[in-house]
């Protein structure tokens, strides 16, 4: 395994990631295809063994109890605090970003992880009820008071999320230092805005999604999973371009065949070829890791690159949240 810092903190990870969307109480209100207790306490132990470190999750993933499995799997599997780096979310809940709903929400986190603090927190998207610099304010209050040591945000557009930054800045206040955005090979709009933004800012692209639910690792559009016939988030991203996402497919296919690899090896290796810091890989079995955990060795170079990102036209906008409607 390697490493990387993120964003300008000592805070070091694996250049791959935990998903914890995979984990948690399965149910037809969120996700149906999560992994129960057990299989999340195996899934980190074999990561872990792999030299993977870093764990991302969010306080709404299975309504908390993605939190409740990892606190717990940490626990039981005897992982020390200190060779964990933990980062959860805010956003989707009452209040959204505003000062009650921060402080309340990661108190929830903090209690469910069965920590007294988090490496990272993250916005989960940005709030239009909530004044950027109360959000900033309070985040920054977080981190004053130990219970967070870095901050980071997610899916928005690139103007928001410079504005946040120059408001942080402005005041004094602590910076994000990473962004966890839709980013991967069947989508890649953000190159446009948010990610020169993040460059301009030193800050570490952790995206999401970043083997497009699975199609990325496989030479077929379906895959007949149970995540594959009862997400309806998974066929909204990317159903309504299929006859360009299964180009690119191809070409990671073929790609994959001439290197002797697995897709989901070339899939990562393309975002390290990005400059990305550690994709999130969200595994429902552990060969998943195995292959995640070999792509980091895997470098493509500028002809590789630039065949698999040739077929790739503009999508339509997935993941930031569009601002309300004008009245009148």
């Amino acid at each position: 395994m390697k490493y990387t810092k993120l964003g300008n903190t000592e805070i070091e990870v694996s250049r791959i990631c935990i998903g914890g969307m995979s984990f948690g109480k399965a149910s037809e209100q969120f996700h149906q295809w999560t992994l129960n207790q057990k299989e999340t306490q195996a899934m980190i132990e074999h990561a872990y063994q792999l030299g993977v470190n870093f764990i991302d999750t969010a306080n709404q993933y299975s309504f908390g109890t993605s939190e409740e499995y990892i606190g717990t799997a940490l626990k039981n599997a005897g992982i020390p605090r200190d060779k964990i780096v933990l980062a959860s979310k805010v956003y989707f809940n009452e209040g959204k970003l505003s000062k009650e709903a921060i402080l309340r929400e990661i108190d929830g986190t903090l209690q469910r992880l069965q920590t007294d603090y988090l490496d990272l927190y993250q916005i989960h998207r940005f709030d239009y009820d909530t004044p950027i610099e109360e959000t900033m304010e309070t985040l920054h209050g977080l981190v004053v008071a130990g219970k967070v040591r870095a901050l980071g945000a997610s899916a928005m557009f690139g103007y928001q999320f410079h504005n946040m930054q120059i408001a942080a800045e402005k005041n004094g206040w602590t910076l994000f230092s990473t962004m966890q955005n839709h980013y991967n090979l069947l989508y890649r709009e953000d190159e446009r805005e948010l990610i020169p933004v993040c460059r301009q800012y030193h800050v570490s692209l952790i995206p999401y999604s970043s083997l497009a639910g699975g199609h990325l690792t496989r030479s077929t559009w379906d895959s007949g999973s149970k995540r594959d016939s009862t997400d309806r988030i998974l066929h909204r991203k990317y159903d309504a371009e299929k006859e360009n996402n299964f180009a690119i497919v191809q070409r990671v296919a073929e790609l994959a065949e001439k290197y002797q690899v697995s897709m989901t090896e070339i899939a990562l290796a393309w975002h390290f070829a990005k400059g990305v810091a550690s994709p999130i890989v969200g595994a429902t079995k552990a060969p998943h890791f195995d292959d995640a955990v070999r792509a980091v060795d895997l470098e493509l170079d500028a002809e590789d690159v630039a065949y698999l990102e040739e077929p790739y036209l503009p999508h339509r906008l997935s993941g930031a949240i569009a601002p309300p409607a004008a009245s009148g």
